[in-house]
Parts: C-alpha cells; structure tokens; sequence
C-alpha cells in the first residue's frame, strides 16, 4: 500500500464493531456470573483479542514490515515471559517455605 493511500473506512467500522462485541461478552462475564479459571480465562482472551486487534488495526501493524512488527511485539512478549518465570519461582519458593517454616 503506498504512502498515499488510506485504508477504507469500513474496516474501521468493522473492528469497532468487533471491539463493541468482545467487550459486550466480557462484561457478561461478570453478568452471568462465572467464577475460578473459566472467568479469568475468559475474561483475558476477550482482553487480548481486543488488544490484537488495536495493535494490528488502528497501530497499522497489520500492514507494517515484519522486521518492524518484530521490533514492537517481541519487548513486550519477552516480559511476559519472564513475569510467567517469576510467578513460577514464586510458587515454588512459597511452598518450599510452608513446607520448611511450618512444621
């Protein structure tokens, strides 16, 4: 797509659309009343499915370079990443403790 261009307004439309929607099932969530791992679970699919679509939609992502997409999208992967390993050690280190200090 050249420089010039713009992009149709109907995909705008669409995505808003689609965000008015997730967000719509997201809060029905809470509605209907779901609990435990099924909520948050739901609950964080419809977040980064939002969050895709931002990106790639209105950040013009999908239409960037892949070099480009790399540059933005793996900084933020990479900390996800470490904060699951974090949590993970967490874990670990609280119940090595309960299972040393409480006996």
């Amino acid at each position: 797509m050249d420089a010039t261009e713009q992009h149709p307004i109907s995909i705008y439309l669409k995505i808003w659309f689609l965000l008015f929607v997730l967000s719509t099932l997201s809060y029905l969530v809470d509605y209907f009343g779901f609990q435990g791992l099924l909520r948050w679970g739901l609950i964080i699919t419809f977040m980064l499915l939002k969050a895709g679509f931002i990106i790639g939609i209105f950040m013009h992502m999908a239409w960037e370079r892949l070099a480009l997409a790399y540059a933005i999208l793996a900084p933020p992967l990479a900390l996800l990443v470490l904060i699951s390993l974090m949590a993970i050690e967490a874990e670990h280190t609280f119940l090595t403790r309960l299972l040393f200090f409480d006996s």
